[in-house]
């Protein structure tokens, strides 16, 4: 009685965590994204902010003001003044030492991302990797360019590998394109299964397609 209550017992705590971990941790981020776009409401005159005209603080203001702020700014720069101005405002950071350095970074990685021309991330492939007879998965990013040319014999991509489970470090590898393959799922699909560790198979468990009768019939047979 005492083992059958025991992994009774193992089995409510495993359930409890599946369902609350993902939870808990989904409202943290949200509560960072929240409490992190609310202090763009600083940039307000202190009597225009919401929690001195209401006398409480209402988290969320500050996610509708940066939306409103980002839809401003995009419409101002879609219109041939709003053009101009941004057109100037890129030469101007250029012309400064420090700032032109990090800046043309920066935005060449956010004209990647969130151009609609850009093509970051379109396609998720499996290369060898970090040597011969491993794979891992990674993401297409272009064709080496420059110098680069020069000292690459052959056809190679330039590829993103990310880091499990966090994909927001990784690494920027040119592998021969012989060596890529062409995934079929999404990119959402490859970066779930990254960050699960393997966990989340695109398709589901039956994508594994484990042959578990037999393994258990071989087993018993044994």
């Amino acid at each position: 009685m005492k083992s059958s209550t025991i992994a009774k017992l193992r089995t409510w705590l495993f359930s409890g965590l599946l369902v609350l971990v993902p939870l808990i941790i989904t409202l943290w981020v949200l509560d960072w994204v929240v409490s992190t776009l609310d202090q763009t409401l600083r940039i307000l005159p202190r009597s225009w902010q919401p929690d001195q005209l209401l006398g409480l603080h209402i988290p969320g203001f500050g996610v509708i003001f940066a939306l409103v702020m980002v839809l401003v700014i995009g419409a101002m720069a879609s219109n041939f003044i709003g053009n101009k101005m941004v057109t100037w405002w890129h030469s101007l950071l250029n012309r400064i030492p420090v700032v032109r350095s990090i800046y043309s970074g920066v935005k060449q990685v956010s004209d990647t991302l969130f151009s609609e021309k850009g093509n970051a991330f379109h396609q998720a492939l499996l290369v060898k990797w970090p040597h011969e007879g491993m794979w891992t998965i990674a993401f297409l990013t272009g064709t080496p360019g420059g110098d680069l040319k020069n000292h690459l014999v052959g056809d190679y991509l330039s590829v993103y590998v990310p880091t499990t489970p966090n994909p927001t470090g990784g690494y920027l590898v040119m592998v021969k394109k012989s060596d890529c393959i062409e995934l079929a799922m999404s990119v959402d699909e490859a970066l779930a299964y990254v960050i699960s560790m393997g966990v989340i198979v695109p398709g589901g468990p039956k994508a594994l397609n484990l042959p578990k009768q037999a393994e258990t019939g071989s087993h018993s047979n044994s």
